[in-house]
């Protein structure tokens, strides 16, 4: 992305249209920022309520779609729900004056806004990311320039109008929050450049665009979510969670599940549960011609299937599947470099794996999988046995795993488990991120720490040093004998 940001400059239109914006960022700022707790929590109730509602999300919806080309019109609704979740989570934390106090340890602490954060838009989410970065924003007193999608600008500056004007409406400055309205992959840059903070959703040139600009940024690493499936686990649950979070917006998502690896002697117990979930079994011959429409001859994703039914994926390889097929599963040929279907997909196919041996051997052959692909994202595990989850947990490069849950669903956040709700999920360093946790109201906060003392907590040096503590060499007749 830097590249290309760099051989198109900014015309004096957009240059113009920046310095514009930033000055209204900062005097919008300079309000906000004296904004009490009650202020803010009415605040972004307000703009959540402009976007959440099932009227106005029903429009951005299908102006999205409509616009991008991509996903799927019921499964992007419930996107309205993770909103919900974002609030539900903004709310009940604290975020102005004192957040959080340790009188054992003297310390308290206080939040403050970041500042202008700089946030670029995925072409998928050109609804729910404006307002989830909007929530959380408010909520810590920064403000936001939005630099949407071009694919999907014009849902991305209705969806920022609805949130500004709920803010007018409560007498806010409307431009807390401003979308461009001239986006390009270098007006992106510049609005890293001038943020105080970035928070980057989106592909690895974009993340690494972000965190080469001079800013401090918040990124996403490269997904390629992965059921894992041991001896215990309940075929019929694990395919219906498969099949949750990979018909999810057709598979859009980073988290949607690309694969599944399954123990040999339940391999095609495994394929026939996902047939009964609506899964499309195709042939050898039809595997290796999704393989020529989905990857070019260097292993590139091709745009065009990113994100579409099942029938049309099956079109576009030179098949018909039935229309009741929600997605296609075809049988993995290895995991290694030059193995496509191992890598990540983003559409409606998922590629089944067997592994040979036990359990972990299961593991290590997960291990291998993440190294070509995904490693630090997200994986799942369908197992009852609690030393396995454990074993599991303790071995596999990824940041979040999820337990008997739809993958997609789940991993970042939702009202049946306890994940912090976003659309932003860090890799750690696996993934060339700074954060291994879901991008949430903490992340959008400064904080000062403010210290009083305490009574004395120094530990003995043979607390602190167990059996390596020798006496005699702390003696001065020792030290003045040290050559």
């Amino acid at each position: 992305m830097a590249a290309s940001a760099a051989s198109t400059p900014l015309s004096t239109a957009q240059q113009e249209e920046l310095d514009a914006v930033f000055d209204r960022a900062r005097a919008a700022l300079a309000v906000i920022e004296t904004y009490d707790q009650d202020r803010v929590d009415r605040l972004i109730r307000a703009v959540a309520w402009a976007v959440a509602n099932r009227s106005s999300f029903h429009r951005l919806v299908g102006m999205g779609i409509e616009e991008s080309g991509l996903g799927d019109f019921d499964s992007r609704m419930n996107k309205r729900m993770k909103i919900r979740g974002v609030l539900r989570d903004a709310l009940r934390s604290p975020s102005v004056g004192i957040i959080e106090e340790d009188r054992e340890k003297g310390l308290v602490k206080y939040g403050k806004p970041v500042g202008v954060i700089g946030c670029v838009v995925p072409t998928t989410n050109p609804d729910l990311t404006p307002a989830g970065n909007a929530i959380y924003a408010i909520k810590a007193r920064d403000v936001v320039v939005f630099s949407p999608h071009p694919r999907s600008k014009h849902t991305t500056f209705e969806t920022v109008r609805l949130m500004r004007e709920a803010l007018e409406a409560e007498g806010a400055p409307a431009d807390i929050l401003q979308c461009i309205t001239l986006p390009s992959l270098a007006a992106s840059q510049e609005i890293m450049r001038r943020s105080d903070l970035v928070i980057a959703t989106g592909g690895q040139g974009l993340v690494r665009a972000a965190y080469s600009s001079g800013t401090p940024a918040y990124g996403v690493g490269a997904g390629n979510a992965t059921e894992f499936v041991d001896e215990t686990a309940d075929l019929r649950e694990t395919a219906r969670n498969c099949m949750l979070s990979k018909t999810s917006d057709f598979g859009s998502g980073c988290s949607a599940d690309g694969n599944v690896l399954v123990p040999a002697s339940r391999y095609r117990e495994m394929i026939e549960a996902l047939r009964a979930e609506g899964g499309y079994l195709a042939t050898a011959g039809q595997r290796a011609a999704l393989q020529a429409v989905m990857w070019d001859a260097e292993g590139h994703r091709l745009a065009d299937t990113v994100a579409i039914s099942p029938q049309q994926l099956a079109r576009a390889a030179g098949f018909d599947i039935p229309s009741e097929s929600r997605f296609i599963v075809v049988e993995g040929d290895g995991i290694a470099e030059d193995r496509q279907f191992c890598k990540e997909k983003l559409t409606t196919l998922m590629a089944v794996h067997a592994y040979e041996g036990g359990f972990e051997d299961g593991v290590e052959l997960a291990k291998r999988l993440y190294e070509i692909g995904g490693k630090g994202h997200s994986c799942g595990i369908a197992s009852t046995d609690d030393a396995h989850i454990d074993y599991f947990a303790r071995h596999m490069p990824v940041s979040r795993i999820m337990v008997r849950q739809p993958n997609s669903k789940a991993n970042a956040g939702s009202f049946t488990n306890g994940m912090p709700m976003t659309s932003s999920m860090g890799c750690g360093t696996w993934g060339g991120n700074i954060t291994s946790e879901n991008v949430s109201l903490r992340h959008y906060l400064n904080t000062t720490w403010v210290s009083r003392t305490i009574e004395e907590d120094r530990p003995t040096d043979e607390e602190l040093f167990g059996e390596f503590y020798d006496p005699a060499l702390e003696s001065a007749e020792a030290a003045a004998a040290t050559p």
